[in-house]
C-alpha cells in the first residue's frame, strides 16, 4: 500500500505572520528573483503566426486557494491571431484585476505599439491601485505579428530575452515606471 506525505496544515493565521515576515525579509528585493516567478513565451514563426505558453510555481505563503493570473485566459497570457500576444509577470492579483494581457493585446489591435501597450496597462495599473502597489512587482512583455517587441514594468528588476531568427539571443532589462 502507498505512502501518504505527512501534510501539516496552516492555520490562516500562521499563514498572514508568514507573508507578513516574507514582505519584510531582507533578501526580498521589488523587482528581484524572489519577488516574481512567473515564465511567458511568446513565438512568432515568419509568416507572422503566433504561440505564447506561461508557467509559474506560485507565490510564497499565498492564501489557500489563491490562483495566480498565469490559468487564467487573459491575464497571464493572451494570444491573438493577426494581432499578437503578451505575457505577464509579478503579482497575479494585480494583473488579473485589469485582465492585463487581454488589454494590451486590445490596445496592439487598436493600433499601439508593444511597447506602448505594455506602458498603457502599467499605468493604468498604477493609476488605479495608487498606493495599494508600492513595493509591488508586475511587468509585461508583448509582442505583434511582425515581431515588433515591448516590455514595461513597474519596478526595475524585469529581464527578458529576445532570440531572433538567427538564434542570437539577447537579455534586456525593460524600462519600469518607478525607481527601486
Amino acid at each position: 500500500m502507498a505512502q501518504m506525505a505527512d501534510h501539516r496544515p496552516v492555520s490562516p493565521g500562521r499563514q498572514q505572520r508568514g507573508r507578513h515576515l516574507w514582505r519584510r525579509a531582507p533578501h526580498r528585493t521589488p523587482g528581484g528573483a524572489l519577488d516574481h516567478d512567473t515564465i511567458g513565451l511568446l513565438a512568432r514563426d515568419t509568416s507572422g503566426r503566433m504561440a505564447g505558453a506561461c508557467t509559474t510555481s506560485g507565490m510564497a505563503f499565498k492564501m489557500r486557494g489563491r490562483v495566480g493570473d498565469s490559468p487564467q485566459v487573459g491575464a497571464g497570457l493572451y494570444v491573438e491571431r493577426g494581432v499578437g500576444g503578451a505575457t505577464s509577470t509579478g503579482l497575479g492579483e494585480e494583473v488579473t484585476r485589469v485582465s492585463g494581457t487581454a488589454r494590451v493585446v486590445a490596445s496592439m489591435r487598436a493600433g499601439l505599439a508593444p511597447q506602448a501597450a505594455c506602458e498603457e496597462v502599467v499605468r493604468h495599473i498604477a493609476a488605479l491601485r495608487r498606493d495599494a502597489i508600492k513595493g509591488v512587482q508586475v511587468g509585461f512583455l508583448a509582442m505583434d505579428t511582425r515581431g515588433r517587441i515591448g516590455a514595461f514594468c513597474l519596478l526595475p528588476g524585469f529581464t527578458y530575452a529576445v532570440t531572433d531568427t538567427a538564434g542570437r539571443t539577447k537579455v534586456l532589462k525593460a524600462p519600469s515606471l518607478f525607481k527601486a
